[in-house]
């Protein structure tokens, strides 16, 4: 990794750690690419970027194959040792120049304003504190840099909202990695500072019924620029 781009703060190497979790992820992860079309999503949610881009939550890396070109760099965080590993090797297989890094959403190792473009993958759900990682992403962003951001959250009538809510009272973040289901992504980039682009609901899967977890977003939103 380049030396500039690293904070000189030291960020533990095992900020999170669900083994288990992360072997159940890796697998559906890769098996939902072809069953339920998440390779071209993940090809809308990366098309036109540019430049330097922080991706935070990286997981196994399956969106590092799906970067442009015209991407000069990626860093991608993530703090789940196998998954991280995972992401290791898929950085290998990307057209684009990926390093993989440890740390936290809501303490990035990286300098103040040093990205063109950041990205979010189904990683909101899970993070500890949302208004805290957005905070460190409007920190990292260059004034008028891109966010790019694919995830789920509350959705669906009020007896799906109220099973989402019952969800993450009880079992579904200790069985899921700290994933919550009720969280309202497109409000908490609003309350961060985010400017909305455009950005669509869609279900996933597709068809089918309907999941507490297929309620998703995709869309972009921009740090706002400095006014002179």
């Amino acid at each position: 990794m380049p030396l500039g781009s690293v904070r000189s703060r030291t960020v533990s190497r095992e900020t999170v750690h669900h083994p288990l979790f992360a072997r159940y992820y890796a697998r559906i992860s890769v098996a939902a690419e072809r069953r339920f079309g998440m390779g071209d999503v993940r090809d809308r949610l990366l098309a036109g970027l540019s430049g330097r881009v922080i991706e935070i939550g990286a997981g196994n890396g399956l969106n590092f194959t799906h970067y442009p070109r015209t991407v000069s760099e990626v860093v991608a965080i993530e703090p789940e040792r196998l998954l991280r590993q995972l992401a290791v090797e898929a950085a290998l297989r990307a057209d684009v120049p990926v390093d993989v890094v440890p740390g936290a959403a809501e303490a990035l190792p990286v300098k103040s304003e040093a990205f063109d473009a950041a990205v979010v993958s189904l990683v909101l759900c899970s993070v500890r504190d949302v208004s805290r990682a957005l905070g460190e992403l409007r920190r990292v962003l260059r004034p008028g840099g891109t966010l790019r951001f694919y995830e789920h959250g509350t959705g669906g009538g009020p007896a799906m909202r109220y099973a989402q809510r019952t969800l993450d009272r009880t079992v579904w973040p200790a069985l899921n990695g700290g994933c919550h289901l009720s969280r309202d992504p497109v409000a908490a980039l609003r309350a961060a500072g985010f400017e909305l682009g455009p950005y669509r609901r869609l279900s996933m899967p597709a068809k089918g019924p309907r999941l507490p977890v297929s309620y998703c977003v995709l869309g972009t939103a921009r740090r706002p620029g400095v006014e002179g």
